[in-house]
């Protein structure tokens, strides 16, 4: 039985060690260039590019056709995506599914809407390289991952939502307040996959105790954590330290946004998946 892991790209995952895997691009787009979200990319070219361009900018989600083509001849594929509330990457992937198991009777294929992004998709992935690596049946996989992923959860700080906003992914009232005075803005992926705001912070200190905060509310007691920051490494790293000092065993591990996360979260941006 040959098992696949496929994600797409604002997973922040362009490899991944022990089981077969592929991913599927996002992209951004503004009316003079289009940046892929690959492992090739310039990424703080990018941010510099955009952080000087007045003009509109989105991004825009992968095709079934690269969703089909990722799947390979994989007999089991798990796709995980961005939340489907706030992208159409999901339907995507969906239609992609129904395909493939129609081109291939027999073969199996299950989309995971992650309701989320970046790293709480890594934790998702991590944990069905686990099942497949335990050679669970398919059926088990799919009752146990969807298990999984009501224990996991998605925390972000960020320094501006101007993009966010001008693409419709948060209201403006929102966005407005942070960037003003040193404001920060800590906010959770809901339960619906939507973007909601937690708390707004003055300064940087302020905003990562709050975020440890807002973890152990929701249940936190020293599981995995996988943190994603566009250039902010130090923020990062005084997380980790904050964990750390109440589990000192805890697995947390610190990577850094792909294109799409740093589209959205921005210069200074903080994405932190954990589990409960």
């Amino acid at each position: 039985m040959k098992y696949k892991i496929v994600v797409d790209s604002s997973a922040n995952m362009f490899a991944f060690e022990g089981i077969d895997f592929d991913y599927v691009p996002l992209k951004i787009v503004t009316d003079e260039k289009e940046y892929v979200d690959d492992d090739a990319l310039d990424i703080p070219g990018m941010v510099e590019d955009l952080k000087a361009y007045k003009g509109r900018s989105g991004s825009a989600c992968p095709n079934a056709m690269e969703w089909l083509e990722a799947f390979g001849d994989a007999d089991i594929v798990f796709g995980i995506t961005i939340t489907g509330t706030l992208s159409g990457c999901h339907n995507s992937g969906e239609a992609a599914a129904r395909e493939y198991e129609q081109m291939y009777p027999g073969r199996k294929v299950h989309m995971i809407d992650s309701l989320s992004t970046g790293p709480e998709m890594q934790l998702l992935a991590e944990k069905i390289r686990e099942l497949m690596l335990k050679e669970h049946s398919y059926e088990s996989m799919v009752r146990m991952i969807e298990e999984y992923g009501k224990h996991t959860h998605l925390l972000f700080c960020l320094e501006s939502l101007t993009n966010l906003s001008r693409n419709g992914r948060v209201s403006p009232a929102m966005a407005a307040a942070a960037g003003v005075l040193g404001i920060r803005v800590v906010g959770k992926a809901s339960e619906r996959g939507e973007l909601e705001q937690v708390h707004k912070c003055r300064g940087e200190k302020k905003a990562l105790l709050c975020m440890y905060g807002a973890m152990k509310k929701e249940g936190y007691k020293g599981g995995r954590v996988r943190i994603a920051h566009c250039f902010n490494q130090s923020a990062a790293d005084e997380l980790r330290g904050m964990i750390r000092e109440e589990y000192p065993k805890a697995d947390i591990e610190i990577t850094v946004c792909g294109a799409l996360c740093s589209f959205y979260a921005e210069k200074g941006g903080l994405l932190v998946g954990y589990e409960d």
